[in-house]
């Protein structure tokens, strides 16, 4: 074969971008844009988009995203690549020098169909070749009103928390034999404070409003969570569930859940995505029995 060329894109020939047709048989990463540049009136900056060529050709792509106020990639967004170009897509991982996680969209039992199984596990051996590894695979949701909207148990209060300590202080509460594998890796590498300062960055990041967070407490007035609807950049969105750790073995996640369906709608929401874990098996019953149906499945690498 002849030698690859692997550079970013300018503004000026982006539209080498879509000259690599590939089967839509997985998806893009976890915001899935369009392509197009912020000069084309898109969300992808041309130096952050990085093709290898072969002849002049694309045989590989990968475009890395974030939101406007970011000044780095906080997603691999776009990774594709020609039939038999794999080795290509791994080496154009490992010169460009952007690093952001990879989630992969797969459509649900994608296992069991050969094609989008033969795409996939593609895209996971040249991702893990180009320097990422798998960290865990996701059910995603999108509820819509067709799905019913679930009643509230009515077994918890829910009250706004002004004080980001006192959030940040039910955060650690959470953190103990959690099952989220994000949270286990950000503890694994700089402790507990390391997965809570990660998820207040999300929060905050949120284009959503900080007063729609919610702490959950029995009529008692004991602690049991806090649930974040939300907004990302793709539209509303169960932020967080969390159940502290002395308050599990009682569903109240379920109950966390439900409230947060009803936030959104009440604020008009009419279509609602939501993620957890596969190995997570209690929220994902959860998520079966508030209406969620399963869209897709994710595969995360860092």
């Amino acid at each position: 074969m002849t030698d690859l060329v692997i550079r970013a894109l300018t503004e000026g020939d982006a539209h080498l971008f879509h000259t690599l047709r590939v089967p839509a048989l997985v998806g893009r990463g976890r915001f899935g844009h369009t392509y197009a540049t912020v000069g084309q009136g898109g969300e992808y900056r041309p130096d952050w988009t990085w093709v290898a060529l072969r002849e002049g050709r694309v045989v590989a792509r990968a475009a890395w995203w974030s939101g406007p106020e970011d000044s780095a990639p906080i997603a691999l967004d776009w990774f594709d690549f020609a039939e038999g170009e794999a080795d290509a897509a791994a080496e154009l991982l490992r010169t460009a020098p952007l690093r952001a996680e990879y989630s992969l969209l797969a459509p649900p039992g994608w296992r069991d169909e050969p094609e989008a199984r033969a795409a996939a596990r593609a895209r996971i051996d040249a991702a893990v070749a180009g320097g990422l590894e798998p960290l865990v695979e996701r059910y995603r949701y999108e509820w819509t009103p067709e799905c019913g909207l679930p009643e509230r148990p009515g077994r918890l209060e829910f009250r706004p928390e002004p004080d980001d300590a006192a959030i940040e202080d039910v955060l650690r509460r959470i953190m103990p034999d959690t099952l989220d594998a994000h949270d286990r890796r950000a503890i694994a590498r700089g402790g507990v404070e390391a997965a809570v300062r990660e998820l207040m960055d999300f929060f905050a990041w949120c284009p959503s409003p900080r007063e729609w967070w919610r702490l959950a407490w029995t009529p008692e007035g004991e602690l049991v969570g806090i649930q974040v609807p939300a907004h990302n950049p793709s539209g509303p969105c169960v932020g967080f569930i969390g159940v502290i750790a002395e308050q599990r073995g009682h569903g109240y996640a379920y109950d966390l859940l439900v409230e947060c369906t009803h936030d959104l709608v009440e604020r008009g929401a009419t279509k609602i995505a939501a993620a957890t874990d596969q190995p997570n098996l209690p929220m994902a019953a959860h998520f079966a029995r508030a209406g969620y149906p399963i869209t897709q499945e994710r595969i995360d690498l860092v």
